[in-house]
């Protein structure tokens, strides 16, 4: 009730306006303290910080951002790993290096993702400081990439991101009024805006300093949750599948259902879950189903036999990478 308010631009949200003002005077306190040094930033030495956050709550496509740079940056020659909280996870020793054996039960669905889509050593801490620690003493990490935690100061940073989708930022107001967790302020300041979007002209702002880049989610085959060796194009699915459920538990199910159509999939119902949704075998449709790879991590014990997942990579442009090129070998020398 309260998110759709936010973007429905409800009047009703002003009575939570006093607990906006004191989320404003907490928020811009705690960064003044760490802007003027009552409070330790840190970073591991010898070693590059990137944060993929927003300035709002919910997914909005970080995930394939922070995907799309471990590969790129290992293919480059660096040394990266991936650092998260791990939302939703139930571990509860730290630093925790996700392991081929954890469920996302314990380590949290995305964490669990990364670490199987890329084969790198990934860290959950709610501690950003000594997860990062731990990636560059004990995993050899010469780059960190942090999942989310823009606003976690207390781990210093090189280069910040910055993910938005065709939401921006609602009504612009701050929590609880609206989703933001900073005032849009905050985009003048960080490295990079990557717009998580299908019309870029539309969605790029006006009188922002920072470079803007367009994001593309790119799809893939679409591959079998039960048994990952079985993969299908997406004309092969279509052509079995005459219609199918779909199902999405991420920050922005519509986005995901709207690609489905895009691509002629057939989706009789749509379910939408909570973003990091625990899901029960009842949350499963019967017959054939079409989920995210997201979803598809969490369902892998409970699913049938007939629930696929969408592969999607995100599609980044060379401008954006050669950007970062030059941050990296400036940090570097």
């Amino acid at each position: 009730m309260l998110e759709k308010a936010w973007y429905s631009k409800a009047r009703w949200v002003w009575v939570l306006w006093p607990l906006s003002a004191l989320f404003w005077t907490i928020s811009t306190l705690r960064r003044y303290l760490f802007k003027a040094g009552f409070l330790n930033q840190i970073k591991p030495a010898r070693t590059i910080v990137i944060v993929v956050g927003n300035i709002s709550v919910g997914g909005n496509g970080k995930t394939p951002v922070v995907l799309a740079l471990a590969e790129y940056l290992k293919k480059k020659g660096w040394s990266p790993g991936v650092l998260s909280r791990g939302y939703g996870g139930t571990q509860t020793e730290f630093p925790h290096l996700v392991a081929s054996s954890d469920g996302p039960a314990l380590v949290g669905d995305e964490p669990k993702l990364i670490a199987a889509r890329t084969g790198l050593p990934v860290i959950i801490d709610p501690k950003r400081p000594r997860g990062a620690q731990r990636l560059a003493q004990q995993e050899s990490c010469d780059v960190v990439i942090c999942d989310d935690g823009l606003q976690h100061y207390a781990l210093d940073r090189d280069i910040e991101l910055v993910v938005m989708d065709e939401r921006r930022y609602g009504n612009g107001h701050l929590l609880p009024m609206g989703p933001l967790r900073e005032g849009t302020w905050r985009l003048d300041t960080v490295d990079m805006l990557i717009h998580n979007v299908d019309n870029f002209k539309r969605a790029e702002l006006l009188g922002v300093s920072t470079a803007q880049f367009h994001m593309q989610l790119t799809p893939g085959e679409i591959v079998n949750v039960k048994h990952p060796e079985q993969r299908l194009s997406i004309a092969a699915f279509v052509q079995r599948y005459t219609a199918c459920e779909a199902l999405a538990g991420i920050g922005n199910p519509e986005r995901f259902f709207t690609q489905l159509k895009q691509l002629g999939i057939n989706c009789r119902t749509t379910h939408s879950k909570a973003d990091h949704h625990a899901y029960c075998a009842a949350d499963i449709p019967p017959g054939p189903v079409i989920m995210t790879e997201k979803d598809a991590v969490k369902v892998a014990q409970i699913g049938h036999d007939e629930c696929w997942y969408l592969e999607v990579c995100a599609s980044l442009p060379d401008t954006l990478y050669k950007q970062l090129d030059k941050k990296l070998a400036h940090l570097a020398g």
